[in-house]
């Protein structure tokens, strides 16, 4: 696998270096949900610990718990000398289960917004812009890949 993949990969996730989610959490969700929305399947590999930890300015380690935990979860396989791949029994049950889960925190960061006084036309309109925003991204990346850039 090419390290243009790698880099690509590597635009669809995120670390928020302030908020309160350890930045562990923050990686091991957001690739259980690219895996929920198919956008990586059964058998792709991921980036080597040492390339997604550069990637993403993160310690190894960190990766390596992340890997771990989606290992241990059925998400992903790790196989000695060959690298990490999404695991091929990442049955429905578990994307559905992710699914769920998002939408409890989802819940939870409608609740926080409004114990914070933000009215629900204000909250929507951050969901719409925080959704563009990922839209963007995703559109960057795509085209970046389109172009070999």
């Amino acid at each position: 696998m090419n390290g243009q993949f790698f880099r690509v990969f590597a635009v669809f996730l995120h670390v928020q270096r302030g908020s309160s989610t350890p930045i562990s959490r923050q990686i091991a969700e957001q690739i259980a949900a690219l895996c929920a929305a198919g956008s990586l399947k059964a058998g792709d590999r991921l980036p080597s610990v040492r390339q997604l930890a550069q990637e993403l300015a993160v310690n190894q380690n960190t990766i390596l718990r992340v890997y771990e935990r989606l290992v241990a979860d059925g998400l992903l396989d790790m196989r000695h000398g060959e690298g990490t791949f999404v695991a091929g029994n990442a049955t429905r049950r578990r994307m559905e289960k992710q699914r769920r889960q998002f939408i409890d925190e989802l819940g939870l960061v409608v609740r926080r917004g409004t114990m914070l006084g933000l009215p629900l036309d204000d909250l929507r309109q951050l969901f719409e812009e925080a959704i563009e925003t990922a839209s963007d991204a995703a559109l960057v990346a795509a085209a970046s890949t389109a172009t070999g850039d």
